[in-house]
């Protein structure tokens, strides 16, 4: 009766430690790091009062087919994803930002712990005359992409960089990074504050 109990308390050790391990990783995927994305700032503790996207930077996930679809305007930076609504709040424009300059060649880099089938990673950025006080919408975005990197169903590697030419921009803006899944309805979101 006793090895009876104790398998039976192993198994659900066992299961609960599965379910924990799973979905500690089912929700966990990548996120931009340079430029800085806000989730990694936040992770690292550069940025303070984030709540919990501190403990997830990778699991910025929200619905894909961005423009056209996926989150609404003022939660395009926190996917949709109400627990990371932090990152859809501008704090008055003072999120740490990444120097560059226009035509400047930069590398795009994504830290990716969980690989997936992908369709394509996109990068856009927002119009001239952003105020970055305002959160991040559709109006106050260049819809069309400056790089489109398709992957066609293959799978990036856990550190992928992508080189890009900055288009022209004076100011503080914001960066957006969508790496889109190809065998799921969801794609990442990532902000990176940059400054011209």
């Amino acid at each position: 009766m006793r090895k009876k109990i104790s398998a039976a308390i192993l198994g659900l050790g066992i299961a609960g430690a599965s379910v924990l391990v799973t979905g500690g990783t089912a929700s966990s995927h990548g996120y931009t790091d340079s430029p800085p994305s806000r989730q990694i700032l936040c992770a690292q503790g550069k940025v303070k009062n984030c709540g919990q996207i501190q403990w997830e930077p990778m699991s910025v996930e929200g619905p894909k087919g961005f423009p056209s679809r996926g989150p609404a305007d003022g939660k395009i930076c926190a996917g949709a994803d109400a627990r990371w609504s932090p990152l859809d709040d501008p704090r008055g424009g003072k999120w740490p930002a990444t120097k560059v300059t226009s035509g400047q060649s930069l590398n795009l880099n994504w830290r990716i712990p969980v690989p997936h089938s992908t369709t394509d990673f996109r990068y856009y950025l927002t119009k001239e005359g952003f105020d970055p006080t305002q959160q991040v919408t559709r109006a106050n975005l260049d819809l069309e992409p400056f790089l489109t990197v398709p992957y066609r169903g293959r799978q990036p590697s856990t550190n992928t960089s992508h080189p890009a030419t900055l288009p022209h921009r004076t100011g503080k803006h914001v960066l957006v990074s969508v790496w889109t899944i190809n065998d799921t309805g969801n794609a990442f979101y990532a902000c990176s504050d940059v400054e011209f």
